[in-house]
């Protein structure tokens, strides 16, 4: 349908008759036209509308269908339900119709956003890795013990720094040297841990075993435990 104004006027032939640009996928260059032809596996963070939390969204994409999804969330208690329930949705969908669901939470729609960008656009961690990835690589984000990589430190101007939780797991204890400054800290691998409990493990051996230090800690003239101390 055009209007009268369309109409009237005299047809004129177009000339360039190009496709879209190439864009890298999976290592290959791919001139995309539909959504089926779209592969990748990329990771994007988005936020909610009063920014009180984030979501950190893996997606492994092969042929426009999101084959692998993994919903980390930070800093908002209700979002760790909507990550349960996105998770679900997001699997087995097309990217096209995963940035059209609702996927309950602002931060991890905007995370769908952010990641569908990238992918549309070949900006993605396996652009020139031939064949990509398999379905599971989102779990290497993890490492054993299938938790989240957490850096959690508070401070304040009065009593200093507190480190709560690092890459290595929960935080113990902290070393203080004899000015007072951190040089190490003791920690749990709570996931770890975890996994020899659910084996047989006796909790406190699974706690023992699953414990370390980093840096200077043994070296330290105080110990503090970051929560009470």
């Amino acid at each position: 349908m055009c209007s009268e104004e369309v109409k009237k006027m005299c047809p004129v032939t177009k000339g360039a008759k190009h496709g879209p640009a190439p864009i890298p996928e999976e290592g290959k260059w791919v001139k995309a036209k539909e959504i089926t032809d779209i592969s990748g596996l990329t990771h994007g963070v988005g936020w909610c509308a009063p920014q009180q939390g984030a979501c950190k969204l893996t997606l492994n994409v092969k042929n426009g269908i999101i084959e692998e999804a993994l919903v980390e969330t930070l800093g908002c208690s209700g979002m760790t339900h909507s990550a349960a329930m996105a998770a679900e949705v997001l699997s087995g969908k097309t990217l096209l119709e995963a940035l059209n669901s609702d996927l309950v939470c602002d931060a991890i729609n905007t995370a769908m956003r952010e990641l569908f960008l990238q992918i549309v656009y070949g900006r993605t961690q396996t652009a020139f890795s031939e064949n990509g990835l398999p379905v599971g690589a989102g779990l290497e984000d993890l490492g054993k013990g299938l938790r989240s990589q957490v850096g959690t430190m508070y401070s304040t101007k009065e009593k200093g720094v507190r480190y709560l939780e690092m890459a290595e797991g929960y935080v113990l204890e902290i070393g203080l040297d004899k000015n007072s400054e951190v040089i190490g800290y003791k920690y749990v691998h709570i996931g770890k841990m975890m996994e020899a409990i659910r084996k047989g493990m006796d909790p406190k051996e699974a706690l023992e075993k699953n414990t370390g230090t980093y840096g200077r800690f043994n070296e330290a003239v105080k110990k503090i435990n970051p929560r009470h101390e």
